[in-house]
């Protein structure tokens, strides 16, 4: 195990050694994958990422001429529609998302909160109180060090900007919210909008009468289902929803294909943008109303972004330019030749994805013995809908990835995080999301019954989240990577023009749907910006009220108390300090355990921190005391092991940074204060061979007579587990080091007791009436039904003491 002695406000370089990974988790970023990994990648994709996209031809002409516009004998409304949906689908989803946005991934992560976390690892952002500098000198932080470019330069003034006023990170926080809480809107109205217009082809096969009382049953029935298969994981989903999604991309295009040449092969001509100005010359404001529903035609672009740590970008990339792409823009101008020459036909009735499908059905009839449309019109129905269950894959998954993301950076209220799979990292499963969206969905599909209004409020909801992402963006190319301002503002004027041409439309239908991803989204950002001030306050309490580490070393050795065998894991927030629940617990119990060790458990703006990296170890006090601080760091997309696992990495790092310092003299009480901030990066078990390795139940370890006498008189089933260090024989250690680790051995075989502080929080009187309904009924409200601190390390409950106190912040 490799350690190094730093100095918590240093900001100097660690030397990487080369590391073994931890059951796999890191392997997808740090091993180059082969060709045959990220072809099998970019195809489960197809099932998961681009479900969304591909099933928008079912409702996207639909919706455009819903009533705004209606087609005319010279065509020009339809071929301005196809002029818009294909450079709109050239323009986001190909050009920004493609080839530019997915650049911008954290270590392999995406997702609105990614470029957030990227944004404060390179300037000051974070509102996170428990940041370290020796958090910037982990692997994957990748921030410049000189940053000599920022000199002297516009970058350079606008990151001291950023960094100097509070409100400016508070916006840039409020913006990363609302783009997530717009991404959750999208979950919930992606799957109900996706699945209606898919069933509500049976109004094709069946009678008005009969198919208004099937169409919201039915729908319901599958999103059921669909959320349902929810907790197998991504990697199964995957390959279970990818096939269909192949035969969906394959049809689309060859009914595309069939139709431009059986009805209108000069369609082509309509890809020119001479066609879009036409367009809105001729309908000006129904035009430019009717844009909310060619939005519809890159729902699921985000997706792309948000799901990337579930695959890769290489992957997503050969997915859309091969077949998603190519197959979308030929069923567009199949139904566009279809629409083009059956304008007169009962007006907009013959408009939308099934009436296009219909004729090839009744083509391939009349070819069959005996003929029968009907026959050939289910299988298209069942492909369709089981299309649109599938479209509601990806931004399910990115919902969960983005709640994750956003937990772990304390912005959301702690949930069961469930890996789905040991192989891929970001593949995960969160039980409390999954059911709230299915009840949301069936509130939204029984509610609004209607294709028109959900798809206002999903354009709406989609085209937010994009300009978020364009905002954010535009910081990004500046401030990391190191871009002219030119180019940002470029791209910001590019994109951002296209994006706020669609919000404007988009704005307009408010009233009819578009009012639903508002409130929804409210809602969400209520619950997050409480439960993130909620904990930024209590961490400045805690600040402010701890202990001193000289009261503390004043009380001797023996910290004034009956120190007795054991190990006692107090688990505070804080990275420096004794927190409040000691001096409260001390005042108590009139006992401590022989080893004390201040353990905080802390997640840091990367996705994933290396095992290397994991512990940052620290001695409180002279060595008799028996103090350590312990910092366990995890990024933002990592596993928390099982208690087990992580007691034994814990104690082997405790037992490894005893071991390193062993050529240091002993500390006076004097010296032992001013070194409390300085700390030990060591690493996991897995990541050395040469090091202190832990055994358990060997029949030769020594014991002292005391514990030999209390263990024969336990029943066998009882007795403790025998445990030992496995000392490497080179370097030699002094008789003091030995002794101290033979005193940590005895503390483990005797146990671990976790000490937790369960702290109410209240008010102050005088305080604002917002502020008291945030502390007093919003934050605890959270805090009681959301996940305890103790489930983010999972803590046996047998071994689990609360100290509970009341803040008043």
């Amino acid at each position: 195990m490799n350690t190094k002695r730093i100095k918590t406000g240093s900001t100097r370089s660690l030397k990487r050694p080369a590391m073994d990974l931890e059951t796999g988790v890191y392997q997808n970023h740090i091993k180059k994958a082969s060709w045959r990994t990220i072809l099998t990648l970019a195809y489960q994709s197809l099932g998961v990422v681009y479900g969304d996209l591909s099933t928008s031809p079912l409702y996207v002409y639909k919706s455009t001429f819903a009533e705004d516009i209606e087609q005319s004998e010279t065509n020009e409304e339809i071929f301005g529609v196809l002029s818009f949906v294909f450079w709109t689908l050239t323009l986001v989803p190909l050009l920004k998302y493609v080839f530019i946005v997915l650049k911008a991934d954290d270590n392999g992560e995406g997702g609105t909160f990614a470029l957030y976390s990227l944004l404060c690892r390179h300037a000051r952002l974070s509102s996170l109180p428990n940041c370290q500098s020796a958090d910037e000198e982990l692997s994957d932080y990748k921030k410049e060090r000189a940053d000599t470019a920022l000199q002297s330069s516009f970058r350079a003034r606008l990151k001291s900007t950023l960094e100097r006023h509070r409100v400016l990170q508070r916006f840039l926080l409020v913006l990363a919210l609302i783009g997530t809480c717009m991404v959750i809107g999208d979950g919930v109205l992606t799957p109900a909008l996706s699945v209606f217009s898919a069933v509500s082809g049976l109004e094709f096969s069946m009678s008005e009468k009969h198919h208004k009382f099937v169409e919201v049953p039915i729908a319901c029935l599958i999103l059921i289902s669909l959320f349902a298969l929810q907790h197998y994981g991504t990697h199964r989903v995957g390959f279970l929803f990818a096939p269909i999604v192949l035969t969906w991309l394959l049809c689309i295009g060859a009914i595309g294909v069939y139709n431009i040449l059986h009805f209108n092969p000069s369609v082509y001509k309509a890809l020119s943008p001479y066609y879009m100005y036409k367009f809105l010359r001729k309908t000006q404001k129904g035009g430019w109303m009717s844009l909310g529903g060619i939005l519809l035609c890159i729902t699921g672009s985000e997706a792309m972004f948000a799901d990337l740590g579930h695959f890769s970008q290489l992957s997503i990339q050969i997915a859309f330019t091969s077949l998603v792409y190519p197959a979308l823009v030929l069923a567009y101008m199949g139904q566009a030749a279809y629409i083009s020459s059956h304008h007169n036909v009962g007006k907009n009735s013959q408009i939308g994805f099934y009436p296009s499908v219909s004729k090839i059905c009744n083509f391939l009839a009349n070819l069959a013995t005996p003929p029968s449309s009907e026959k050939l019109r289910w299988p298209v129905l069942v492909i369709a809908v089981l299309a649109a269950v599938v479209g509601s894959q990806a931004i399910i998954t990115g919902t969960f990835s983005i709640i994750k993301q956003c937990s772990a950076l304390d912005c959301f209220p702690r949930v069961k995080i469930v890996h789905t799979s040991s192989k891929i990292h970001g593949q995960i499963y969160i039980p409390e999301i999954n059911w709230i969206l299915m009840v949301l969905c069936l509130a939204v599909t029984i509610g609004f019954r209607d294709t028109k209004r959900m798809g206002n409020a999903s354009g709406f909801a989609v085209i937010s989240v994009m300009l978020v992402t364009t905002c954010l963006m535009s910081l990004v190319i500046v401030l990391c990577w190191q871009q002219s301002v030119f180019v940002a503002i470029g791209f910001v004027a590019f994109f951002g023009t296209i994006e706020a041409l669609y919000f404007s439309a988009s704005l307009v239908k408010f009233p009819e749907g578009a009012w639903f991803p508002v409130a929804l989204a409210f809602c969400f950002f209520l619950v997050m910006y409480v439960w993130h001030y909620g904990t930024i306050k209590k961490y400045d309490f805690e600040v402010q009220n701890k202990v001193s580490i000289n009261w503390l070393l004043s009380l001797g050795p023996s910290l004034g108390f009956v120190r007795v065998r054991g190990i006692g894991l107090i688990h505070t927030d804080l990275v420096s300090g004794i927190p409040a629940i000691f001096s409260h617990f001390v005042t108590n119990l009139p006992a401590f355990h022989q080893v004390l060790i201040f353990l905080c458990i802390k997640s840091v703006p990367v996705p994933h921190v290396r095992p290397e990296e994991r512990f940052l170890v620290g001695q409180i006090g002279p060595k008799e005391y028996r103090l350590y601080r312990c910092i366990v760091r995890y990024g933002y997309r990592d596993i928390h092991k099982d208690d087990m696992e992580f007691e034994n990495d814990l104690m082997c790092s405790i037992a490894e940074f005893i071991r390193s310092g062993s050529a240091e003299s002993n500390l006076s009480i004097e010296d032992a204060g001013k070194e409390d901030d300085k700390m030990t990066v060591v690493g996991t078990r897995s990541t050395h061979a040469d090091g202190i390795q832990m055994s358990e139940d060997s029949p030769n370890v020594e014991m002292s007579p005391s514990v030999q006498r209390e263990e024969r008189s336990l029943p066998v089933a009882q007795r403790r587990k025998k445990v030992r260090f496995i000392v490497p024989e080179s370097p030699k250690i002094n008789t003091g080091v030995r002794e101290e680790l033979r005193e940590i051995t005895e503390a483990r075989e005797a146990g671990i007791a976790y000490i937790l502080g369960n702290t109410y929080m209240k008010a102050k009187k005088g305080s604002s009436l917002m502020r008291r309904f945030a502390i007093d009924y919003g934050y605890e409200f959270l805090r009681r039904n959301s996940r305890t601190s103790s489930y983010a390390f999972s803590v046996p409950h047998a071994s689990t003491l609360e100290v509970g106190m009341i803040y008043h912040v």
